[in-house]
């Protein structure tokens, strides 16, 4: 077949004018942007953003800012090849730090889209979920699916930071992105009571053989488990597995939320990880550690906290370049919504 495709200057110009007229566009002149060969076009480039020169600003907006005129105090992560504006570290991921201090809330709400927390630095914080209270520490996994009553709050010294991941970007782009805001929850008197019952694999609640799925059972991962179990696995691990845990829902074995999908990645010392090219778009979030990585051929040099955007389709090398530490990575991807919609590929 041509890959020669007529051109729009080809056409008269008063059927261009006729077609103009009723809204219509003809596809074969722009077919190709639409359906290139071979690998999609990409407007997203991989993006780095340092710890090290965020925090002061983060702080800063908490001297700048009330929590009362922020509602949730938060600097985006806005990859500048995608448009600022539109607020994407990925075509479909929405990366932002948030910082609460001591004594503050960010008031009750629910919104359509899905969000998790995780942890940066900090003690004391937590996360209340439909009257469920979960601590925040460092490395922790916090749920607030779409729809569920969320507030955070900090009853610690010093401040709380947590990177948000959302799949608002998607939400957004089918007009579908709203919140509602609500009275301050009222604490239940089982606290973090779904990581208490679905805190060890391979069991869950007898009753739940007898009733329908639980969407969001385990709404905290505690990291000190999560680590555990990657130091567990690579006790036993031969030199050429990955160190990769998803984390799932406890009584499906699937991915916990519908469009974005989460995990964790240990690096042994001196390890690089050279993945299968993923038609998905990633976030790396360092939680311990430092290294390099190429993405795509842009170098970068992460260390703790350090978060990386990666196109879909990207070429991707991180290296741990600790010869006595292990690393320690969170990854966000949307291979849950690929996966559902069909298109999910590895190379």
């Amino acid at each position: 077949m041509s890959h020669q495709l007529g051109t729009l200057e080809e056409l008269p110009l008063d059927y261009r004018n006729t077609l103009t007229d009723l809204n219509l566009v003809p596809l074969w002149p722009a077919l190709r942007s639409f359906l290139p060969y071979g690998k999609p076009t990409r407007a997203c480039e991989p993006m780095l953003w340092r710890y090290e020169d965020v925090r002061p600003l983060l702080m800063q907006a908490g001297d700048l800012t009330p929590i009362e005129k922020a509602e949730r105090r938060v600097l985006i992560l806005a990859n500048p090849s995608l448009d600022p504006a539109t607020a994407r570290a990925t075509p479909t991921i929405y990366l932002g730090l948030q910082l609460i201090n001591p004594g503050e809330t960010a008031p009750n709400h629910r919104h359509s889209p899905s969000a998790i927390r995780f942890v940066v630095e900090g003690e004391g914080g937590f996360t209340m979920v439909e009257g469920e209270r979960l601590p925040m520490e460092k490395g922790d996994l916090i749920l607030t699916p779409s729809g569920l009553w969320h507030e955070h709050g900090h009853t610690g010294s010093g401040p709380v930071v947590w990177l948000d991941a959302l799949d608002l970007p998607l939400v957004y782009s089918v007009e579908a992105s709203y919140c509602i805001e609500g009275e301050g929850q009222v604490r239940n008197n089982r606290a973090d009571s779904s990581q208490a019952t679905y805190r060890r694999s391979g069991l869950q609640p007898y009753a739940a053989l007898d009733r329908p799925v639980d969407n969001y059972p385990l709404r905290r991962y505690p990291w000190r488990e999560v680590k555990a179990a990657l130091m567990d696995m690579a006790a036993h691990a031969g030199p050429n597995d990955v160190l990769h845990l998803a984390y799932v829902n406890p009584e499906t074995g699937r991915e916990c939320l519908p469009i974005l999908g989460f995990s964790a990645l240990a690096l042994r010392q001196g390890e690089t990880y050279t993945p299968k090219r993923r038609s998905a778009s990633q976030v790396l979030h360092v939680i311990e550690g430092e290294g390099d990585a190429v993405i795509d051929g842009v170098e970068m040099r992460w260390g703790e906290s350090s978060t990386m955007a990666v196109p879909t389709h990207a070429e991707i090398q991180v290296r741990n370049n600790s010869s006595t530490k292990m690393a320690f990575l969170f990854v966000v991807d949307d291979a849950p919504m690929q996966r559902k919609l069909g298109f999910y590929e590895e190379f």
